[in-house]
């Protein structure tokens, strides 16, 4: 039995989808622990791209276990249509996919309290997707929120709605100047919601107990990244969940003993989207010529991602409070064509120099970053499957990021696709 969860080491959007859908392949089941249909995990496959809001990354291999777990929110109308889409595509689900009841549902309220939210906040938003994930997550720490097996129990799911509804339309109406929502519309959307997702609905606890006892390879999958953990981020401009390790074992009802290797995937560089600080941000053209190179673009809304140098500081944070085994590099290739690389090796504040990220600085966004330049490689790494076929300076870039990072470098990915790939350290291989 190996456990691997697959966690973002930076501000999300790291490339998780891609290493989660390689790393597939020598899995028997892979588990989603946490967040909502704000994240897309992009896959390619040979000539085909999946865009994966909700349905864990490996639903694209044959014959593979995916189980949604407690930690994650559901939009039964969003899953519904990705379910819809994949087996449009000849990707069978059904029989495959299993969604925990206790998955917290996103109800109409919760997007139309995050949209005039954001919008009431101004100049001080968080820079959320509309989504209703934000306010889903609140209703679950009020304890007041609609779980999924309460479309099982038609009196529970009338109750429940009907008393967040009071507060709901209230909060609609007095703060917000909104139309008020009806029961009886929302009882009767979730009612074909209920007949349609039964099938998917099952203690995915016990099944990867199940899986455990079996000696599966387990593949764990959280979504955003370290830095936007709700604990541990770049609070408040975080999501709702918890994204780093932590959230793998609540999400999905495991143990931390049973998770045999925790993989931190990074790009070569650095993105942001949404509001918040980002300290080695590049607000000009280098900014935007990584932009266009990496095509950062959100999956799931399509907005710019800022973008920045490699940032050694948020890296280490992050092999800290994951105790990430090794890191996986994704979109080296994007740097191809640059002269001179920074990497950002520390923070300065108020004249004193930071390795670490630490409690004596109050706000990332004062911070000046501390750069070390790098010679870069000016040749194409696109594609390419061996170390040693990397040019030297890529490899030494490589080995430096490890260096500053302070764990190995076991996965690289040169491309979008599966067999553009590196491999350094199998994960499935125990721990040295």
């Amino acid at each position: 039995m190996t456990v691997v969860a697959v966690v973002g080491a930076q501000w999300g959007d790291e490339g998780k989808g891609k290493i989660i859908d390689f790393l597939s392949e020598q899995a028997q089941c892979v588990a989603r622990y946490q967040g909502g249909p704000n994240a897309g995990h992009t896959v390619v496959t040979g000539d085909e791209q999946f865009v994966l809001h909700s349905i864990p990354s490996g639903i694209v291999h044959p014959g593979k276990r995916c189980l949604v777990g407690h930690g994650v929110v559901i939009d039964p109308q969003a899953l519904l249509a990705e379910i819809e889409h994949l087996e449009s595509r000849e990707i069978r689900v059904e029989g495959r996919l299993t969604i925990s009841p206790g998955a917290h549902l996103i109800i109409p309220y919760h997007r139309l309290l995050d949209q005039a939210s954001e919008k009431h906040l101004g100049g001080g938003k968080l820079g959320t997707t509309g989504r209703g994930i934000g306010p889903a997550y609140t209703d679950k720490a009020a304890r007041v929120g609609v779980r999924l097996g309460d479309l099982l129990a038609p009196d529970r799911l009338r109750e429940k709605v009907r008393m967040n509804l009071q507060e709901k339309n209230l909060l609609l109406r007095e703060l917000y100047g909104q139309t008020e929502l009806s029961l009886e519309e929302i009882l009767q959307e979730y009612c074909v919601y209920r007949d349609r997702l039964a099938p998917f609905i099952e203690d995915t606890t016990l099944l990867l107990w199940e899986a455990i006892d079996r000696g599966d390879h387990i593949l764990v999958e959280g979504a955003q990244g370290t830095m936007l953990d709700v604990d541990l981020g770049t609070y408040p401009f975080v999501t709702s969940s918890n994204a780093a390790i932590g959230g793998a074992c609540t999400g999905l009802g495991i143990p931390p003993k049973v998770i045999t290797t925790v993989i931190g995937v990074v790009k070569a560089y650095a993105t942001r989207v949404g509001e918040g600080p980002f300290p080695t941000e590049l607000t000009g053209k280098e900014g935007d010529v990584l932009r266009e190179r990496g095509m950062e673009y959100g999956a799931t809304t399509g907005r710019p991602r800022r973008c920045g140098w490699f940032d050694a500081v948020v890296a280490r944070y992050a092999v800290r409070v994951n105790g990430l085994r090794f890191l996986a590099v994704t979109k080296l290739d994007v740097l191809d064509e640059a002269a001179q690389i920074s990497v950002c090796v520390g923070y300065r504040w108020q004249g004193k120099e930071y390795r670490e990220i630490t409690s004596e600085i109050p706000s990332l966004a004062d911070c000046e970053p501390v750069y070390v330049e790098r010679r870069g490689w000016r040749e194409s790494t696109l594609g390419v499957t061996s170390y040693e076929a990397l040019p030297i300076e890529a490899r030494n870039y490589v080995e430096f990021i490890s260096s500053e990072v302070g764990v190995p470098v076991g996965i690289i990915s040169t491309g979008p696709r599966r067999d553009q790939t590196i491999v350094l350290q199998n994960a499935f291989s125990p721990p040295p």
